[in-house]
């Protein structure tokens, strides 16, 4: 391409071309564009930002490696489940399980037909009881962690306690899920294979 004047007058499509013909130029604007997308999934679900770097690094190394084998209508879109899939392998080396609200949520992306939404539902029924079991400072510390998305030093602030006692809350909180995470990521790994 002879333009470079303006990197953010190209189009994803126009850079995944070039990409596809080995440029370093296409792949280094969609790196500097992207870059903070695919690290912010990746903390959003770690918390840690040494890993989430490296599941971001491995995402455009592999946008690199693939060039564009097949067409990617939208790269954002792609780039975030790529790093969410990141994520999961991630925890699943460690021997870790993704949490059940990503978990579901992934669940809702992939399913189509009217018996997995049922599954779907059926298991989300189950996520609520779970969570309404526990006993009630578990269960509002985990409600904050998860559903508002607070970290631990900012749930400890709010409910003033240490963040030693909200992280030996929300650790016995996920051992009681810890079943039923197993069984949901098995039913997403599922879902994606077919």
């Amino acid at each position: 391409m002879t333009y470079r004047e303006n990197s953010n007058s190209i189009g994803d499509h126009e850079l995944l071309l070039e990409l596809s013909e080995g440029s370093k130029y296409a792949f280094d604007v969609l790196y500097n564009r992207y870059w903070k997308l695919v690290f912010n999934t990746a903390f959003k679900r770690l918390n840690d930002m040494e890993r989430a770097q490296d599941i971001a690094q491995d995402v455009f190394v592999q946008l690199w490696i693939r060039g564009t084998a097949s067409p990617i209508e939208n790269l954002p879109a792609y780039l975030n489940v790529a790093a969410r899939n990141g994520v999961f392998k991630h925890l699943e080396k460690e021997g870790r399980y993704a949490t059940l609200p990503d978990t579901a949520a992934e669940l809702e992306g992939t399913l189509g037909d009217a018996d997995a939404k049922i599954l779907h539902n059926e298991f989300l029924e189950a996520f609520d009881q779970l969570i309404e079991s526990l006993p009630s400072q578990q269960r509002i510390i985990f409600r904050m962690r998860f559903e508002d998305d607070l970290s631990s030093q900012e749930i400890a602030e709010r409910l003033q306690i240490s963040p030693k006692t909200v992280r030996n809350q929300l650790g016995k909180a996920l051992n009681k899920f810890r079943t039923s995470l197993m069984l949901i990521y098995a039913v997403v790994l599922y879902s994606q294979v077919r």
